[in-house]
């Protein structure tokens, strides 16, 4: 039996939770197309006879512009610690550039530390939506990239580093990732019970859901400026509380009519159990992305 712990990490949208979810075979990550998505180090756990793989789905890293940002690089960051693998994912659709770069010496300087055994595998993902040619374009780049990183101490992981072009929408070359991942984890045994595919707590795990439904639907300037957090759970009873910063925004999150609040919670309760019933919430809590003490609270 092997097992171990794997940390996907990579810029904001180059679709690390869409490959969690793919991997894993069911939701335990939320997705969208706004950038720092992921807030959260949200483990989902694969199942086989012979190899448990605790996958770590990871905040983009970036360049902060908030005390919320630079919580989750470190968030990003403190996933590396003690892991057997760290799959770096890229964009297909665009070229490696400085905050790759960043991503992947991030990734090799966790694996060359003197207690390290771990290692690097790359992935250049969104194959669906890339030609041919820049596929190829960008796996050169990337192994050019990797190897810019070599030195006495990442000898061995710039070496051994493997590269996969996937795409985790419609699944191509997810298996094969998923062979070596496993080819790599050390014999162990199982960290996980095999009914639990994530360690989110249900109420986070329903907040998050709350979250990615109003990514859907906010204009651009709301995404970072939402929060979600359970602050009742009565079964079938959950009040969810959502937080903006500004006045203005809560009448957007809230819709004419409160036709937002409804689409939202309506596409939330879809996806829990049967008889579930959802209440939301809008609080205004200014600048709450500055404020370390507002973060604690809310779990960043």
């Amino acid at each position: 039996m092997k097992s171990g712990f794997v940390a996907i990490l990579g810029r904001p949208n180059v679709g690390k939770s869409t490959l969690l979810n793919s991997i894993i075979g069911t939701k335990v990550s939320i997705t969208s197309a706004r950038p720092n998505t992921t807030r959260f180090g949200v483990k989902g756990v694969l199942h086989r006879d012979d190899a448990q793989a605790v996958f770590v789905d990871t905040p983009g890293l970036h360049r902060p512009r908030s005390a919320l940002g630079g919580r989750l690089n470190d968030t990003a960051m403190g996933s590396l610690r003690d892991v057997d693998v760290v799959v770096a994912v890229l964009d297909a659709t665009g070229p490696v550039g400085p905050g790759d770069r960043m991503v992947l010496a991030s990734a090799v300087t966790a694996l060359s530390g003197p207690d390290a055994t771990g290692g690097l595998l790359v992935v250049v993902n969104k194959l669906d939506r890339a030609r041919s040619e820049q596929v190829i374009v960008r796996l050169t780049e990337a192994e050019q990239a990797v190897e810019a990183l070599r030195d006495g101490r990442a000898e061995s992981v710039v070496e051994s580093a493997e590269y996969f072009p996937v795409s985790a929408v419609s699944g191509q070359g997810v298996d094969a990732l998923v062979e070596a991942v496993v080819a790599l984890l050390p014999d162990g045994p199982a960290y996980f019970p095999p009914e639990m595919v994530s360690d989110l707590p249900e109420a986070v795990a329903v907040a998050e859901l709350v979250r990615e439904q109003l990514l859907v639907r906010a204009r651009e300037e709301l995404p970072h400026s939402i929060a979600c957090v359970v602050t009742e759970w009565e079964w079938p009873r959950i009040r969810c509380e959502i937080l903006v910063e500004r006045e203005s925004q809560k009448g957007i999150v809230i819709g004419v009519g409160g036709e937002v609040l409804k689409e939202v919670g309506t596409a939330v309760r879809a996806q829990l159990p049967e008889g579930a019933f959802i209440e939301l919430f809008v609080r205004v809590d200014p600048r709450w992305q500055q404020r370390p003490e507002a973060l604690d609270r809310l779990g960043y």
